[in-house]
């Protein structure tokens, strides 16, 4: 996990934003990159589970291939 070190910023003695490095955005901006990509993946894969797939063997007899 990341370890962030967050400044906050308050308004009336209500935290109202977090300050973060550049270098702790970007780690956590990748992540959710990431997390964006396996979501996506895990959908695909679900769209997909019910659709027949093919070995190399049955693709090499598909086209003629040795």
């Amino acid at each position: 996990m990341i370890e962030l070190h967050p400044e906050f910023l308050t308004k009336n003695g209500k935290r109202e934003f977090a300050v973060l490095s550049y270098e702790e955005f970007l780690k956590i901006q990748e992540l959710l990159e990431d997390l964006e990509d396996l979501e996506d993946l895990r959908q695909a894969k679900e769209e997909e589970k019910n659709n027949h797939s093919y070995s190399l063997n049955e693709v090499k007899k598909i086209f003629n291939i040795k």
